[in-house]
C-alpha cells in the first residue's frame, strides 16, 4: 500500500513542476537578423496548436512577450516573432512611426510575417497543421495582411489594428478565417476603412467576424497604453477582458477544441 502511494506522488512530482518555459530566438529575413520570443509549457505532451503573436508599432517588447506567455499557459505553442530586427524597439512615437512605416503598403510587411511565421512552424512541439496568427495595432494590421497572402494557417485575430481591405488579386487566396476585435470609438480607423474591410471580406467570401467594444478606443487591450499619453488610446479593462474571451472562443471553434 505504501509502495503504491510513493508510486502516485512519484508521478504527480513532474506535474507540480511544470510550468511555462521562456527563450529568445533568433532567425534571419533576408540579411536581416531578428530575434523572437517562444513560449510553451513543458509539462503538456505532444504537438499542439500554434499561435503567432505580432508587436505593436512599438517593437517586441514586453507587453508581447506576456501576451505569449498566457498563450503559453493556455496549452499553446506561441511565437512572438519580430518584425523590425534585434533589439530594435521603440521609445518614443516618432520612432514607432518610422519603424512601422516602412512596411505599410510594402510587400515586407507579408514577407516578414511570413518568415516568424516559418520559425513557429518548425518549432518540434508544434502541430503545423493547427497555427493561428494574433496581432496588436500595426500587428493587427500585420496578420490580416498575412492572411490576405494565402497563408496556410486555421485563423487570424486582429486586437485593435489598423483594417485594410484585401486587393481583388488577394480575395481568392483567403485561407484563414478572420476575427477583428475593435474598440467601437476608436478614433483612428475611419468609417470609411471598416467599410472597405467589410465589403471587402463579403467580395472575398471570407469567414470573418468582427466584434465592437463600446467606449473603447485605440490599444484598449494593454494597460501600458497610458503612460504613453496618446489621445485616443487607453486601456480598457472590460474590453480587454472580452476581447481575450472572444479570442480564446475562437481558437477553441478554429482548433476543433472542446
Amino acid at each position: 500500500m505504501r509502495a503504491s502511494l510513493l508510486a502516485i506522488l512519484a508521478a504527480l512530482i513532474p506535474l507540480a513542476e511544470a510550468k511555462v518555459v521562456t527563450r529568445p530566438v533568433e532567425y534571419k529575413h533576408g540579411d536581416v537578423a531578428l530575434e523572437g520570443f517562444l513560449a510553451f509549457d513543458d509539462a503538456q505532451p505532444g504537438k499542439r496548436p500554434g499561435v503567432l503573436i505580432v508587436h505593436e508599432w512599438w517593437g517586441l517588447n514586453d507587453y508581447a512577450k506576456r501576451r505569449a506567455q498566457q498563450l503559453a499557459e493556455m496549452g499553446y505553442v506561441a511565437f512572438a516573432l519580430d518584425m523590425y530586427g534585434k533589439g530594435v524597439v521603440a521609445t518614443t512615437r516618432e520612432e514607432a512611426q518610422k519603424l512601422s512605416g516602412q512596411f505599410h503598403g510594402s510587400p515586407l510587411m507579408r514577407e516578414r510575417a511570413r518568415a516568424g511565421l516559418a520559425v513557429l512552424a518548425a518549432d518540434e512541439h508544434v502541430d503545423a497543421k493547427r497555427i493561428a496568427a494574433s496581432g496588436y495595432c500595426f500587428g493587427g494590421s500585420t496578420v490580416l495582411e498575412l492572411a490576405y497572402s494565402g497563408a496556410d494557417i486555421a485563423g487570424v485575430v486582429s486586437f485593435h489594428g489598423g483594417l485594410t481591405a484585401p486587393k481583388p488579386e488577394d480575395m481568392k487566396n483567403i485561407k484563414a478565417r478572420i476575427l477583428v476585435l475593435h474598440g467601437a470609438d476608436d478614433p483612428f480607423i475611419s468609417a470609411d476603412a471598416i467599410a472597405a474591410f467589410q465589403r471587402g471580406m463579403q467580395a472575398a467570401k471570407a469567414d470573418w467576424q468582427m466584434v465592437y467594444y463600446g467606449g473603447a478606443v485605440h490599444a484598449f487591450s494593454n494597460p501600458g497604453v497610458n503612460a504613453a499619453n496618446i489621445d485616443g488610446a487607453k486601456y480598457d479593462e472590460k474590453a480587454d477582458r472580452r476581447s481575450w474571451e472572444d479570442m480564446r472562443q475562437f481558437f477553441r471553434e478554429i482548433f476543433g477544441e472542446k
